[in-house]
């Protein structure tokens, strides 16, 4: 199981640009909700690139589509059209409120084609002023500078100039304080249905129907960014089927290419008709390979199967953390939808998060954090019962190393 030594994560320092700051073992083989590194060591994995692999590592539904695919077509640029696209698109408008589809790369990138098909709206159907865009602290939508700046985090944003202007931070779950900004100049409110980056925080539903009835008021665009949120995460295809609340606009990513590279915007006839020929594009946006394994797994993801088991996982996973909370004392909330959870940690532990996140790894497991303050289990949506339980076990011996160091 060990990976060539040629290469090692001291190479990492050398080489590449020091935005990450990636653990120190290098992981080269995956199966299921396992993995293993350069030296063979085996770790459970709670993290699912982040959301991403929703169907584990090298799923064979989507190797065997990836596999075939590969010896079709790869890519034709969109001078021309192609058949998985095409399948794909089909998918996702007969499963949701959208009637048009939009591919591109990344979750960032289907936010950015998100917020401009909203500006142009606005511009074009009402006035060229209707241009502010309302969004949320603590929110985040991607890292081109448009994206950066709609998503509420200033340590992501200051430092690279000015910014794209007209745009409103406010608190999530705050309706008072959406009322307070929106009027006739607003294009669009852009929310996650779960807060993901700024610390697992569900939108409130009552929140979100006053939200949409305030758009509905002054004529702006509700969004929904589903990038981490969608594609089965949280029991439902998509979050916002939970709260009978229909956005304008959807993006979708992360899972959506169960590890390979896609995303989508998805909207309704109406609006996308003020797009046309050159007005938007992308060079792989849409390309055969990616639509291949995308629908491969669309077709495992929304299936009654894996969306109900979603639940069973999310009540052990709450259950066992409050087990481990009982013991230790180290978490003040533990919060979420699905498997998108988010255990956020108590004052004695501020900032500890990237620590639970190391001694994790010393026990043979990968979990992420979701700021300084939280942690956040996101395992495949059919990670199997034995690895969930002894990953619980490995989280619980990290719990505990951290508590004995701290108490020294």
């Amino acid at each position: 199981m060990s990976g060539s030594t040629s290469v090692s994560r001291k190479t990492f320092d050398n080489v590449m640009l020091p935005v990450y700051a990636p653990a120190e073992f290098v992981p080269v083989k995956g199966k299921g909700s396992k993995v293993w590194d350069q030296q063979g060591n085996e770790f459970i994995d709670f993290s699912s690139g982040i959301a991403v692999t929703a169907l584990g590592h090298c799923h064979p539904a989507l190797v065997n589509a990836l596999k075939t695919q590969g010896e079709m077509i790869w890519h034709t640029s969109n001078l021309f059209t192609n058949e998985p696209a095409l399948r794909l698109a089909q998918k996702l408008i007969d499963t949701t409120f959208a009637d048009r589809v939009f591919y591109a790369n990344s979750g960032a990138e289907a936010n950015e084609a998100a917020f401009k098909l909203a500006r142009r709206y606005a511009i074009t159907r009402y006035s060229p002023y209707k241009t502010k865009i309302i969004a949320f602290t603590h929110a985040f939508h991607g890292r081109t500078l448009f994206t950066v700046s709609v998503g509420g985090q200033p340590k992501y944003s200051d430092g690279f100039g000015p910014k794209p202007a007209d745009i409103v931070h406010v608190p999530f779950n705050d309706l008072d304080a959406v009322k307070a900004v929106i009027d006739d100049h607003t294009c669009a409110v852009v929310l996650e249905p779960v807060q993901g980056e700024g610390g697992i925080t569900p939108v409130d539903a009552e929140f979100l129907r006053g939200v949409r009835a305030l758009c509905d008021q002054y004529q702006a665009l509700l969004v929904f960014d589903e990038v981490q949120s969608g594609m089965g995460r949280t029991g439902t295809l998509f979050t916002y089927m939970q709260y009978g609340v229909t956005p304008d606009i959807l993006t979708s990513a992360k899972a959506l290419g169960g590890g390979f590279p896609i995303s989508a915007m998805l909207t309704t006839e109406e609006i996308a008709q003020v797009m046309a020929p050159g007005v938007h594009g992308t060079t792989y946006g849409g390309n055969p390979l990616a639509c291949a394994v995308a629908e491969a797994a669309f077709d495992v993801i929304n299936t009654p199967a894996v969306l109900s088991g979603v639940k069973v996982r999310y009540n052990y996973i709450v259950s066992q953390l409050e087990k481990i909370n009982d013991v230790y004392h180290v978490f003040s909330d533990i919060r979420g939808l699905g498997l998108l959870i988010g255990a956020e940690l108590q004052p004695a532990y501020q900032n500890m998060a990237r620590d639970f996140l190391t001694a994790a790894i010393d026990n043979g497991l990968m979990v992420l954090n979701a700021g300084a303050n939280v942690i956040r289990f996101a395992p495949s949506l059919v990670i199997p019962e034995s690895d969930l339980e002894q990953g619980m076990i490995r989280f619980e011996k990290a719990v505990k190393q951290i508590v004995e160091t701290k108490g020294k």
